[in-house]
């Protein structure tokens, strides 16, 4: 007997009491219903948002830039990225409370080199949308977002998102973004796992994500 019929005889002995045909799938699980309101698909997002280690905060509008502020203190951020179509009022209080707002051009104008995001502490975007059921956020790199260079290399990430761009699944999400766009599709902070499954966080991306929801 060769070694590919000693092979397919352990798969037929091995197979010989399954009775689903092949390629049958089984039940097919069903996408979870939207929630009856634009409330329900909210309180979705936060808490799956939530699930993924990442610190959530709802807010009023006039409150943006003492939560962005805060959660930046929490971070001990000093050196802090700011996108350039970032709203001005988001950071403010950031930099009243002594941090160090540095726009992406280096000396020459030129964005900053890689080494040199190395050396920020934290960035703040604004977001192109939310998804409820899965608890992403996504980014589109507006003026709003910056390159997405800025959004993975420094250690924390405070993501300002509008309540009414949260919407409840990803083929609505889908249908909202341009193709054509670079896109960052955001869980939760960044993290792996070893051969062990040890988590660390931090590897791929932020170490900290906080999201300020707005409305």
């Amino acid at each position: 007997m060769s070694a590919r019929e000693e092979i397919l005889t352990r798969l037929r002995e091995a197979t010989a009491d399954v009775t689903t045909p092949v390629g049958a799938r089984g039940e097919v699980p069903t996408i979870s219903a939207a929630p009856a309101s634009a409330a329900g698909t909210l309180d979705l997002f936060v808490d799956n948002v939530a699930d993924y280690r990442a610190t959530v905060v709802r807010c009023a509008p006039d409150r943006v830039g003492a939560e962005v502020a805060a959660a930046l203190a929490r971070g001990r951020a000093h050196a802090v990225l700011v996108p350039d179509g970032l709203e001005a009022t988001w950071v403010e209080p950031s930099q009243a409370a002594g941090m160090w707002l540095r726009r992406d051009a280096g000396e020459d104008g030129s964005p900053l080199s890689p080494g040199a995001l190395d050396e920020i502490d934290a960035v703040v975007t604004a977001a192109r949308v939310g998804i409820a059921t899965t608890g992403t956020i996504v980014l589109d790199h507006t003026e709003d977002q910056g390159r997405r260079a800025l959004t993975l290399v420094p250690d924390q990430h405070v993501c300002v998102i509008r309540a009414d761009q949260v919407v409840h699944d990803v083929p609505e999400a889908v249908a909202l973004l341009d193709p054509a766009r670079p896109l960052t599709w955001i869980s939760g902070p960044s993290a792996t796992s070893d051969i062990e499954l040890d988590r660390v966080e931090g590897v791929h991306g932020p170490r900290v994500l906080d999201v300020v929801v707005v409305g």
